[in-house]
This record gives structure tokens, C-alpha cells and sequence, in this order.
């Protein structure tokens, strides 16, 4: 399998207030032994390094212990503004930020990686969409976070619910199926990268259901072990 180690960077900030921050690094290092954490920075961040179940074991015992905080301990003004900022960074979020105004709607939380992430959208948008719920996602690096918002009616939650399941189901069998491949650029030009680009729009049809991401350094691409071999052949040529 390709997804065999992504780096998140997580912010703890949210718990100043409520614990030494170097405390609770610690607790989150026994609590995922599995994982590399790099230096806790001032601000409250600190980068994490492992396999993708760990990292999202890791971020779920983190949004337990955020919802054991007393009320009164949360500060919701502070946190709900940086998280707005974290939401306007990413782009595109206007559904998540008005969730946070909105008492009435509940949440459901998904962690992906962000490959998995932007292979769903482009080959299986359906799993992102589904009756009476908004879906939208928060890229971090190697993880998305998709947040799934419904009314907080019974009907309205079992929908979310329904919703949650669905992208977790079908992330596991991705991660299943899914590989990638690097091709990295033989010089860091914008000639360059517009001639992979280029090439890559020429193969596209010849490998429907291979993924590719363009970046400033290399091409990534995503798909079965066949589809990719196949795309990845053809562009050394």
C-alpha cells in the first residue's frame, strides 16, 4: 500500500487554559506510542508523523478530551474565531463558518487522507453528497478533515449519521486499492511543469480512472496499482 505514513500538524492551543501543554504532549505520546511528535511550538502546534490509522486515533482522542472541557473553559469566542481564520485560510468554507453561529445543527467529523480525500471527490463525488446534510472538507497537509452538518432533528442527525458511514466505509476500501506515484520534475521550472502538464492532459484518457495532482516540484498520481503503472510508464517514455 502507498499510504503507509502521512505528517499532520496538529494545534492544541484550544487547551492552554485547561492543562500544561507540555503535559498533555506527553499523554498524547503514551497514549500513541506509534507516532513521531516534533518540538511543541509557542503557538500551540506541534507536527505528527506515523501511519494514517494512528494519526487518526491520535485526533479522536484529542476531540474526546475537547469535549470533556468544562463550558466555561472553552472560551468559544477565541476558539470559534480560530477556527473561522483556519477555515478562510483553507478556502471555500462558508457552510462550516455558519455552523458555528447555528445551535440547532449537529456534526459529524471524518478524518481522510487527503489523497483518498481528492480521489473521492473527482471518482465517487456521490459519497460526498447525501440528503439534508452539508459536506465540506478542511485540507491539512496529508489530512482532510470532512465535517458532515445536519439539523439537529432525529431525522435530520440519522441522515449525518448515515452520511459518516458511507465516507468511512468507502475511505477503508480505497485505502485498500489505491497507489501512488511520485514523478518528480528534472528542473523546478515553470516550463517544466507546464510540459507535464501537458503530457498528463494528453494521457488522461487513456487512464480514466487514474488521479493526477500537479504540484510546483512533481506530478503525483493516484489510482490502482495497474491504472498507475500504466500512467507513470507512459510519462517516463
Amino acid at each position: 500500500q502507498v499510504f503507509l505514513c502521512v505528517t499532520s500538524t496538529l494545534s492544541v492551543a484550544v487547551f492552554r487554559d485547561r492543562f500544561v501543554l507540555e503535559d498533555l504532549v506527553e499523554e498524547m505520546k503514551k497514549q500513541s506510542p506509534a507516532l513521531d511528535f516534533g518540538p511543541l511550538q509557542p503557538d500551540g502546534q506541534i507536527a505528527v508523523r506515523g501511519s494514517f490509522p494512528a494519526l487518526r486515533e491520535l485526533r479522536e482522542f484529542l476531540l474526546l478530551k475537547a469535549k470533556s472541557l468544562p463550558e466555561e473553559d472553552k472560551r468559544e469566542g477565541k476558539s470559534h474565531q480560530r477556527l473561522r481564520r483556519k477555515l478562510q485560510e483553507h478556502g471555500g468554507a462558508a457552510e462550516m463558518r455558519n455552523s458555528l453561529r447555528d445551535a440547532h445543527r449537529e456534526t459529524q467529523v471524518v478524518v481522510l487522507d487527503t489523497d483518498v480525500y481528492h480521489y473521492m471527490r473527482s471518482f465517487l463525488p456521490q459519497t460526498l453528497q447525501a440528503k439534508d446534510v452539508v459536506i465540506s472538507g478542511v485540507t491539512d497537509g496529508d489530512i482532510t478533515t470532512v465535517c458532515i452538518e445536519s439539523s439537529g432533528s432525529k431525522g435530520g442527525a440519522a441522515h449525518g449519521l448515515r452520511a459518516k458511514k458511507t465516507i468511512e466505509g468507502s475511505s477503508v476500501e480505497l485505502q485498500q486499492i489505491l497507489r501512488k506515484e511520485r514523478i518528480c520534475f528534472k528542473e523546478p521550472s515553470r516550463a517544466e511543469r507546464q510540459r507535464y502538464k501537458e503530457l498528463c492532459e494528453r494521457l488522461k484518457p487513456r487512464h480514466p480512472r487514474v488521479l493526477v495532482l500537479p504540484y510546483d516540484t512533481h506530478v503525483d498520481l493516484v489510482g490502482t496499482s495497474a491504472g498507475v503503472f500504466g500512467f507513470a510508464e507512459e510519462v517516463k517514455r
